[in-house]
């Protein structure tokens, strides 16, 4: 099974890059920023993706990576965010992910962007559950 995480991180703090790292940890995986890597290099039967609201909006980085995903490169998508209060990034997410005929999760990990130390070990036993 190809489990690939990828996530947007626009910060000094990279709040999302840690979360990602734990879930990665947690799988046996390695994170990957979509700014490195801005397409899917082998299909992936799990793709982590997540990313944080900016403004109370989704990094126009992570809209159009999810917009140019191929759902033929991707079979499920599990969702993830930090954020101080927001979920949206996830709810957009779903919805554009959807809209293309990609299957995501509807349990997702949310981190507060003020308890990341906190949520590091929940991160890693998330992606434990999906390493199975």
């Amino acid at each position: 099974m190809n489990i690939e995480v990828r996530y947007c991180s626009k910060t000094k703090f990279g709040n999302t890059r840690r979360i990602a790292e734990a879930i990665a940890d947690g799988i046996g995986v390695k994170a990957v920023s979509i700014a490195d890597e801005p397409k899917l290099t082998a299909k992936a039967d799990i793709l982590f993706l997540g990313g944080a609201p900016y403004a109370n909006i989704m990094a126009p980085e992570l809209k159009e990576y999810a917009e140019a995903l191929d759902p033929n490169a991707v079979s499920e998508i599990v969702l993830f965010t930090t954020s101080n209060w927001s979920r949206r990034t996830v709810l957009a997410l779903k919805k554009i992910l959807r809209g293309k005929g990609i299957t995501v999760r509807d349990d997702y990990f949310y981190a507060h962007m003020l308890n990341i130390d906190g949520r590091i070990e929940a991160a890693k036993e998330f992606g434990k559950k999906f390493a199975k």
